[in-house]
């Protein structure tokens, strides 16, 4: 395969095949971010889905709550180099080294983008359960503001924190 033109950075896959399983990849609605909607929604949480981050429009926000200026990222553990969970490929070594740290060095970017602009970025693995993810997106909507996850949050601590006979 030759190197894409316009893209410099990013060497071309290695076959067709390789080609072929990055694009099947799904860019959004995976399952570990359904799961995470699906519960957030239930809550009575309303965002917006698979939204621009501004001022950078070839990036995305899996959940993005305009008005609390929280973006949602659900990171795949192999895409998204997961410590904990990463095996890099043996096959093509070089190759997937340099296009996992691109990911991991994209989100970087995209997160301090996001910082600069008064945004909270926040990012969810894949492995994580889906209550602790909740728990973190609501804890971060609560810290900005978010009067249901504020009402959330206080619920939560008086139940944990009071000893009931």
């Amino acid at each position: 395969m030759e190197q894409r033109s316009g893209r410099p950075d990013i060497p071309a896959p290695r076959d067709e095949h390789a080609r072929r399983v990055m694009r099947a990849q799904r860019s959004y609605d995976t399952a570990p971010e359904l799961a995470l909607r699906r519960a957030l929604h239930a809550l009575g949480f309303r965002y917006r889905v698979n939204l621009p981050v501004p001022e950078m429009r070839r990036r995305r926000a899996d959940l993005t709550f305009v008005r609390w200026r929280t973006a949602v990222f659900v990171q795949g553990c192999f895409w998204h180099a997961c410590p904990r969970h990463l095996h890099a490929p043996m096959h093509n070594a070089e190759w997937w080294q340099q296009k996992l740290q691109g990911n991991a060095r994209r989100d970087e970017e995209t997160d301090a983008h996001l910082v600069r602009l008064g945004w909270l970025p926040l990012r969810i693995w894949e492995h994580e359960a889906v209550d602790t993810a909740v728990d973190r997106v609501v804890e971060a909507l609560a810290h900005r503001g978010h009067p249901r996850a504020q009402r959330m949050r206080c619920v939560t601590t008086t139940t944990v924190g009071s000893s009931a006979p």
